[in-house]
């Protein structure tokens, strides 16, 4: 089972999904873990932690996503048109999405992730 940690590129968002503490008890679980090279530095933690701690360094969010099966963001995916990049179509059918969703105040985005086949969970 593979679990993807994107880059955080909501404005504002300096945290990361995941610590390398928690990457290092995934992949006691035997679980792939692939970070997004550079998820950690807005809070610190350079790519070479994540990889101490087990995880493979993706170079861009496409590799990060492709056939992840659970993905752990800390604010949800951008949507086409919010941002230079549309995360929730990297998203693969019937994975699971674990993040900060806003859902009351986002329909719009809890409507695309139905429409994307994604399973998402609201973390607030």
């Amino acid at each position: 089972m593979k679990i993807a940690i994107p880059r955080e590129r909501r404005a504002g968002e300096n945290r990361v999904a995941a610590s390398p503490e928690t990457v290092k008890k995934l992949k006691a679980l035997s679980l792939e873990v692939v970070v997004e090279t550079g998820a950690g530095l807005g809070s610190n933690l350079p790519d070479r932690v994540y990889q101490d701690a087990g995880a493979e360094i993706a170079p861009d969010a496409a590799s990060a996503l492709a056939d992840a099966d659970i993905v752990l963001k800390v604010q949800r995916p951008l949507l086409a048109g919010e941002g230079d990049l549309d995360e929730l179509a990297l998203i693969k059918r019937g994975a699971l999405l674990f993040a900060i969703l806003n859902p009351y105040n986002s329909r719009d985005h809890v409507a695309a992730y139905a429409a994307a086949g994604v399973n998402a969970f609201a973390m607030e």
